[in-house]
C-alpha cells in the first residue's frame, strides 16, 4: 500500500495536470479540525489497509479456488478420458466375447470331429496291433525258418569236419579184416550206416578177423591166461588195445562227446577210469555230501596184463567197449555187442563217414 502512495505522490510530482488538479482538490482544514481530520485519515488508512488485506486474502482464497476448479477440470478431463477408454475397452471386450463364444462354438464342432477321428483311430490301432502281432509273428517264424537252415547248414559243416577228422584217424588206425595169410580188405559183411531199430545191424561179426593197424586183437589171453601163453600175443593185444583207445579218445574229442569211462593213454600200457566202481554201495548215503564223493579217485583199470590179475584187464576191455558203445548211440547206430570191440569201432568209423551222417 505504502509503494502504491509512493507512486501516486510521484504521479502527482511529475505530471503537471495531475499538480494542478490536486490543487484545484486541496482541502483547507482548521487547526482545530486537525486533529479529528487525522484521527480520521488515520481510521481510513486502516479501514483501506484492512481492506486490502480483505482483498488480498480474498485474491488468495480466489486463486486456491481457481487452482481447485482447474484441478478438477483436469481430473474431470481425466475421467473423460478414463469413460472414453472403458468404453473402449468395453467395446473390446463385447468383440472378444463374442470371438470367444464363436471361439468356443467352433472348439465343441472340432472337439466333436476330433473324437470321431479318435474313435475311427483307436479302431485303426487295434487293427494295426493285431496285424504287427501278426506281422511278428511271421517274422518270428520266418526267423525261426531261417536260423534253423543256418544252423542245419552249420550242423551240415560241422559234422563234415568231423567226418574229414574221423576219416583221418581212420587212415590213422585202419580196422581191417583179415581174409588170407598174407592180405587183407576192408569189412563189407555188415552195414555200417544202420540206425537203431534197424536187425542188419545186430549181426555180429567174427572179431578175431579183424585187425588194427595190423594187430589182432582176441580175449583169449585175458581168459586163458596161463605160464605157457605167448608173451608176443599179450603183447599185441596190449598194443592194439592201447590204438583202440587212441582212436576212441580221437573220435570223442571231434564228436564232442565227454565219455562216460575215461581214458588215460599210454600206448601199450593205456588205463581206463570206473568212477562207480570206487564208491562202496554199503557206504553210499543220501546225507554224505556231494563236495566229497566228487573228490573220490575213481578206479582205474589196465588195458593190459599186469601180473596175473586177468580179471581187471578184461573189465577195462569191457569199459572200452561201452565207451565205444556210447559213441555208436550218440550218431544213432547200435552196438553189434559188448565182445566186439574192433567191430563196433570199424562201424563207428565206417556210419561217421558215410553220407547219412552228415544229412541227419
Amino acid at each position: 500500500m505504502e509503494n502504491r502512495e509512493q507512486a501516486r505522490d510521484k504521479t502527482l510530482i511529475t505530471d503537471p495536470k495531475k499538480i494542478n488538479a490536486a490543487h484545484e482538490n486541496v482541502q483547507l482544514i482548521e487547526w482545530e479540525d486537525f486533529d479529528n481530520e487525522l484521527a480520521r485519515l488515520w481510521s481510513l488508512t486502516s479501514a483501506l489497509k484492512e481492506a486490502d488485506e480483505k482483498k488480498q486474502s480474498l485474491r488468495e482464497k480466489l486463486q486456491s479456488i481457481i487452482q481447485v476448479k482447474n484441478e478438477s477440470l483436469n481430473k474431470l478431463n481425466e475421467l473423460e478420458e478414463m469413460r472414453e477408454r472403458l468404453e473402449a475397452r468395453k467395446v473390446v471386450m463385447a468383440n472378444m466375447s463374442t470371438r470367444c463364444r464363436v471361439a468356443t462354438e467352433d472348439a465343441k464342432k472340432q472337439e466333436e470331429m476330433l473324437s470321431t477321428e479318435v474313435r475311427s483311430l483307436l479302431v485303426a490301432g487295434t487293427s494295426l496291433s493285431v496285424a504287427r502281432k501278426r506281422l511278428q509273428e511271421a517274422n518270428r517264424l520266418l526267423t525261426e525258418e531261417r536260423d534253423c537252415v543256418k544252423l542245419k547248414n552249420v550242423q551240415r559243416k560241422l559234422r563234415a569236419r568231423q567226418q574229414y577228422m574221423i576219416s583221418q584217424v581212420s587212415l590213422l588206425y585202419p580196422v581191417k579184416i583179415l581174409v588170407g595169410p598174407a592180405q587183407e580188405q576192408e569189412l563189407e559183411s555188415y552195414s555200417s550206416s544202420s540206425r537203431l531199430g534197424n536187425p542188419s545191424a545186430s549181426k555180429p561179426v567174427n572179431q578175431g578177423l579183424l585187425t588194427i593197424l595190423g594187430l589182432n586183437l582176441t580175449l583169449l589171453p585175458f581168459t586163458k591166461m596161463s605160464f605157457f601163453t605167448d608173451k608176443k600175443e599179450v603183447q599185441r593185444s596190449a598194443t592194439a588195445l592201447g590204438y583202440v583207445a587212441h582212436a576212441v579218445s580221437l573220435i570223442a574229442s571231434y564228436l564232442q562227446v565227454p565219455l562216460r569211462y575215461p581214458l588215460r593213454l599210454g600206448g601199450s600200457r593205456s588205463y581206463i577210469n570206473d568212477h562207480a566202481s570206487s564208491i562202496d554201495p554199503a557206504s553210499s548215503d543220501l546225507s554224505l555230501d556231494t563236495t566229497l564223493s566228487a573228490n573220490v579217485k575213481p578206479a582205474e583199470f589196465p588195458l593190459f596184463l599186469e601180473g596175473q590179475d586177468t580179471t581187471r584187464a578184461a573189465y577195462a576191455v569191457f569199459l572200452l567197449n561201452k565207451d565205444i558203445e556210447q559213441l555208436l548211440n550218440f550218431i544213432g547206430v547200435k552196438s553189434l555187442g559188448p565182445r566186439h570191440v574192433l567191430a563196433n569201432l570199424k562201424k563207428l568209423l565206417r556210419s561217421v563217414q558215410s553220407s547219412e551222417y552228415i544229412d541227419t
